[in-house]
């Protein structure tokens, strides 16, 4: 697990030093907003960190995940003056955080003491690995990884709405951009609802007693986008984003710029998620290991 935290934490330093070098200098405008968005950054991260400290609830950051880069963009669109682009791009992304932020609240991520609600239960099993024993390296985790890194990524993947300042006249390639990502939004949702579709049945089965279908003697969901890829989700999530990403290549014509860094972050971040989490399944479910076998991770082939 360390191994895997220390590769993220050299890789969000080293890559944006490499996307600053091979692109064109920050402006004085974008560094401006930059600034502003660095500004929200800190501030939220310090908060999860205090927050989630406090309250022993650490999921403060997944509060923000989907409410936090509709922020950003809308700050990049109101200091462009509304350019048509940028208030293209911000209104996909208030499309995608309202429907993230519905699917996290219906689960009981949200709650009216806001520092409650339900926590995701990846880091309970995370604390109790003897490598976090000590109390003061899960301090240092909550504050580098989940707090500062976390919250660093979901800045950096809005990146490219300032990287889009003063770009091109919209034309086809930013329609045909959007309708991409609309199209993935839809399929998060359908892969959202197909999961919480099978875990309320299995719930109700389970609750009835006697015979349990076989459908739901799995424990996991594993049919529907669940049959052709094992987290149909994560790979809409990361698809969003790195279609997201070109809107700033239609903009400045330049097929890799500096926004590139967080979309390169979040696909690195889902990949060692996702390890994570099936790792659990696997000594959860007896029928997990067969289930990766036969199905891939985020694309519907293997290589």
């Amino acid at each position: 697990m360390w191994k895997t935290v220390l590769a993220l934490l050299v890789t969000i330093i080293v890559i944006p030093v490499l996307a600053f070098t091979i692109d064109e200098p920050v402006t004085s405008f974008q560094q401006e907003i930059l600034n502003d968005l660095v500004v929200v950054y800190l501030a939220a991260a310090l908060l999860s960190f205090a927050v989630s400290t406090l309250t022993n609830n650490y999921s403060q950051v997944d509060k923000l995940w989907s409410l936090i880069p509709i922020a950003y963009v809308w700050m990049t669109a109101v200091k462009a003056g509304f350019e048509p682009r940028i208030v293209l791009m911000a209104l996909l992304v208030t499309t995608w955080g309202i429907r993230l932020t519905y699917n996290f609240s219906r689960r009981g991520g949200f709650s009216i003491r806001f520092w409650a609600g339900e926590e995701d239960y990846r880091w309970a099993v995370l604390r109790a690995k003897p490598e976090f024993a000590p109390k003061w390296c899960w301090v240092v985790f909550n504050l580098l990884f989940i707090s500062m890194y976390q919250m660093g990524l979901i800045m950096l993947i809005t990146l490219p709405a300032v990287r889009s300042l003063g770009g091109s006249p919209v034309g086809w390639a930013d329609y045909l951009i959007g309708a991409l990502l609309l199209g993935f939004i839809v399929i998060e949702t359908i892969a959202d609802q197909q999961q919480w579709n099978y875990h309320k049945e299995k719930r109700k089965a389970m609750a009835l007693g006697g015979d349990i279908p076989e459908k739901y003697r799995k424990g996991f969901v594993h049919t529907g986008l669940w049959g052709k890829v094992r987290h149909p989700n994560y790979a809409a999530e990361q698809a969003i984003w790195i279609v997201f990403y070109f809107f700033s290549v239609s903009a400045t014509g330049n097929w890799l710029n500096w926004s590139v860094v967080g979309m390169i972050l979040l696909v690195l971040l889902f990949w060692g998620s996702s390890n994570f989490s099936e790792s659990i399944s696997a000594d959860k479910y007896s029928d997990y290991a067969e289930y990766r076998k036969k199905v891939s991770r985020f694309v519907p082939f293997r290589f």
